[in-house]
């Protein structure tokens, strides 16, 4: 399976300590490039979700971001601990009884540390749910550019096999075209009333067959075309090699388009550059 370098995932978590939405979104780069925006409080799983990424994406320009609503904790119940605040209410009558004087101020009991309590927030809790909430967004964002890369590789073997037509085509006419090429040059002769001779015609067929024959460009071409289909057939991280057969594949089409002499031979040329730009095109969006 080849995967496309463009995609996008959107996932929405509900925990008891809030919300959170996870996205994610990839355009082509020649490397991996990763961009985190995430809350300041839990800018330390920066790190955590690089390595998440790089295990499992080798290109792209990756941004992602999170965003986080905790619960209220104005909405939290207030839990009192009585034991400690009756402790603290007879040691403020003692100091004032030893004193004579002053006021207990019940404002100032609240204060007191441990007296009031309001449950916090279990950061480690939130992370790891926010971490597995990320590896659920990996899954299916893979998913998309899993998708995404399978019409990729549809549409490169369709291109590919086109190819293959055209070698076959080039190769089926090359006999009519030489026999074409001999008939075009004993009606020259005969315009300039030359009476050739029959040995001198055949070996200047025979270097005009050498100098235009586009077997070995052909053989090549079908090998790389052969290299290619088993490349998007392996599947992986494939785009670079791709890249470099779509470069091998163009300079047989150039040779096979310096040596023509046909219009039919030029055609096919013209039509192979075309189909090797049309792969080249889809392979900058692979992985």
């Amino acid at each position: 399976m080849i995967y496309s370098m463009t995609g996008f995932s959107r996932i929405e978590l509900q925990h008891s300590w809030g919300s959170a939405v996870w996205e994610i979104r990839s355009v082509n780069q020649r490397f991996l490039e990763n961009f985190f925006r995430l809350p300041e409080a839990f800018r330390a799983l920066e790190n955590t979700l690089r390595e998440k990424l790089r295990q499992r994406i080798t290109r792209g320009k990756v941004e992602c971001s999170l965003r986080l609503e905790l619960n209220n904790q104005s909405a939290v119940e207030l839990q009192l601990n009585q034991t400690l605040a009756t402790q603290v209410v007879q040691a403020l009558q003692w100091v004032k009884a030893q004193a004579g004087e002053g006021q207990i101020n019940l404002m100032d009991v609240l204060r007191y540390p441990g007296v009031v309590e309001t449950p916090e927030q279990d950061v480690d809790q939130i992370s790891q749910d926010l971490l597995s909430g990320f590896d659920a967004l990996l899954d299916d964002f893979l998913a998309s550019r899993a998708r995404e890369g399978e019409k990729l590789r549809e549409a490169i073997v369709q291109r590919l096999h086109a190819i293959q037509d055209e070698s076959v085509k080039v190769r089926s006419h090359m006999p009519e075209i030489l026999q074409w090429q001999r008939a075009k040059l004993q009606q020259r002769f005969d315009e300039i009333q030359l009476q050739a001779d029959p040995q001198r015609l055949e070996q200047e067929m025979v270097l005009l067959a050498q100098k235009v024959d586009v077997a070995e460009e052909l053989d090549r071409l079908e090998m790389h075309v052969k290299e290619t289909l088993n490349i998007v057939q392996k599947g992986g991280a494939v785009g670079r090699r791709l890249d470099f057969m779509m470069q091998e594949l163009n300079r047989e089409s150039n040779t096979l388009a310096s040596k023509s002499i046909n219009p039919d031979i030029t055609n096919a040329a013209v039509e192979l550059k075309v189909l090797i730009e049309q792969m080249r095109e889809q392979i900058q969006n692979i992985e």
